[in-house]
């Protein structure tokens, strides 16, 4: 027969343990692992992959970023000194006569000359310039500053060139400002 303490520690959740049942018979042995716990841990895996995969492509992304720009970078001054090189010379050769001591005539020879050697360099650069003076009038790539009347001309003929005008190919760096006929005997189309 069982005590009274027996049975209030029944009550309370203190029960006698039983010695052919052995202790702790619901509870898992130490060494096995749940499956829920196993799946935990390969999930926080799998995170963790994940998160170094993550740092790695952003730390890439950036080191790509800084290429570009260190490239772009590069690639401007190397366009730019291609440019300016042939420019160079000019200078030298206004520096020269500026120095030079000669006639009004050989001034203007000389002047003449660096014209030249600056109209080459443009067209190393496939820099032209816009045809005007003959040509009629296209306001695409001339800049209509006035009119001359006459009859002589076709209207809208280009009479005089002021400042010439520039391209790279087809493309229209500047354009031509110009004057252009005025013939009141013609009817502009």
């Amino acid at each position: 027969m069982r005590s009274s303490k027996e049975m209030q520690d029944e009550i309370n959740g203190q029960g006698v343990v039983d010695p052919e049942v052995g202790v702790g018979s619901d509870v898992e042995p130490i060494n096995e692992v749940s499956p829920e716990k196993a799946e935990l841990e390969q999930v926080k895996g799998e995170r963790d992959q994940l998160l170094d995969r993550l740092a790695r492509l952003q730390a890439e992304f950036d080191n790509a970023r800084k290429r570009e720009i260190k490239e772009r970078a590069d690639s401007r001054d190397y366009t730019i000194s291609n440019t300016v090189e042939p420019f160079l010379g000019v200078m030298d050769n206004f520096q020269l006569a500026l120095k030079a001591d000669g006639t009004a005539e050989q001034l203007r020879a000389g002047v003449e000359l660096i014209l030249k050697q600056m109209e080459d360099a443009l067209k190393g650069l496939n820099v032209q310039a816009v045809e005007t003076v003959g040509t009629q009038f296209d306001p695409r790539i001339h800049e209509a500053l006035g009119s001359i009347e006459t009859k002589e001309f076709p209207d809208h003929q280009v009479l005089e060139e002021i400042r010439r005008g520039y391209k790279i190919r087809e493309k229209l760096l500047r354009p031509a400002l110009v004057r252009i006929a005025a013939n009141p005997d013609q009817v502009a189309d």
